[in-house]
């Protein structure tokens, strides 16, 4: 098992009690009666992760509405190796804060399987969670200054923070990588375009976005004149394109620069959000993108100690880069403004 990010601590000596295994919160709702003093498991399979997430974030808020003495959670991923994924998770006000942990998909599928037929299971959890207190830390922040406007501001980031049980290789050192990429190869081939290129390394992307919110406070100023912001933040795998979010206009505008990365496959352009980084610009009127891959393997890795480095293929990572590179590139160095 693994605790989940933002999980209370159990007693020293463990909580130990029956376990009610359900499908869904509406299950749950129709069982509530027979929840209080359980720990309950939600083994819900994985559909996509932004709707099966919420098992993660919302499960023990939803538990301790019904006198659940804790929570578990079916890990967040398509296949499994019998590695638990970890994440965050969140309470709410109006209900007991429980502990909340993650297992693997063999064992919630076993004690799915127990409960079938009869068997009532008891589990003993025992988790040493403990909050410390905030401290400074820094986005990491380097540019290429534009020649001809270098207060307009094309950015290109990922993410520095990962989970601690892997190396965070895919989610999201690879991200870092390619956004550092794509700045190093526009200044190894002397490039210099109209527009500044800023790379952003944001701090706390998985705790919190404080880096990302710091930024949008510190720099709303500038806001304005910030053309365009890319966040890659689903792995370094092959490329297929990127999403974005912005005016139609501009939409018109990145679907012809995307056209110049058909030769990798990595010309689709997509509505929809973007990164979650980037995100926070997005109010202010800023255009954002978040770069595409295929990403059918990502959530393997996600959160586990799995993602390592060895899962990092170099030559999908230096196309993720060139992708990164071009989209940022012919933007900063276009004549005309991006549309808002």
């Amino acid at each position: 098992m693994l605790g989940l990010g933002g999980s209370v601590a159990t007693p020293q000596e463990g909580i130990t009690a029956p376990v009610l295994v359900v499908r869904s919160f509406e299950e749950l709702q129709q069982r509530a009666s027979e929840a209080r003093g359980k720990i309950v498991l939600f083994n819900v399979p994985f559909v996509e992760y932004g709707q099966t997430v919420a098992y993660r974030v919302r499960g023990a808020a939803e538990a301790a509405k019904s006198g659940a003495v804790a929570a578990l959670v079916r890990s967040i991923t398509p296949f499994s190796l019998r590695l638990p994924h970890t994440g965050g998770m969140s309470y709410a006000d109006s209900a007991t804060r429980i502990p909340c942990a993650a297992i693997t998909v063999e064992d919630a599928e076993r004690l799915q399987r127990w409960q079938e037929r009869g068997q009532q299971t008891m589990v003993r959890l025992k988790m040493s969670a403990k909050f410390l207190e905030d401290v400074r830390s820094h986005n990491v922040v380097a540019e290429i200054s534009g020649r001809e406007k270098p207060d307009e501001i094309v950015l290109v980031s990922g993410h520095l923070d990962s989970w601690d049980v892997g190396q965070g290789a895919q989610d999201d050192g690879g991200g870092c990588l390619q956004a550092w990429e794509a700045l190093r190869l526009m200044h190894q081939a002397g490039l210099r375009p109209r527009r500044t290129v800023r790379l952003v390394l944001w701090v706390n992307e998985e705790n919190g976005l404080a880096g990302a919110k710091n930024y949008a406070q510190r720099h709303r100023s500038e806001l304005a004149k910030h053309v365009l912001a890319i966040e890659s933040d689903s792995g370094s795998f092959q490329p297929t394109g990127f999403t974005f979010k912005g005016s139609e206009p501009a939409r018109t505008v990145v679907e012809q620069i995307g056209s110049l990365l058909e030769g990798i496959q990595a010309n689709q352009i997509i509505s929809g959000g973007a990164g979650s980084d980037v995100e926070q610009l997005a109010p202010a009127g800023v255009p954002v993108m978040e770069l595409k891959v295929e990403a059918s393997k990502y959530f393997w890795f996600h959160h586990t100690a799995a993602d390592t480095v060895d899962k990092v293929n170099p030559k999908e990572l230096g196309q993720c880069a060139a992708a990164m590179a071009v989209m940022a590139y012919v933007v900063a160095d276009r004549p005309e403004d991006l549309p808002r």
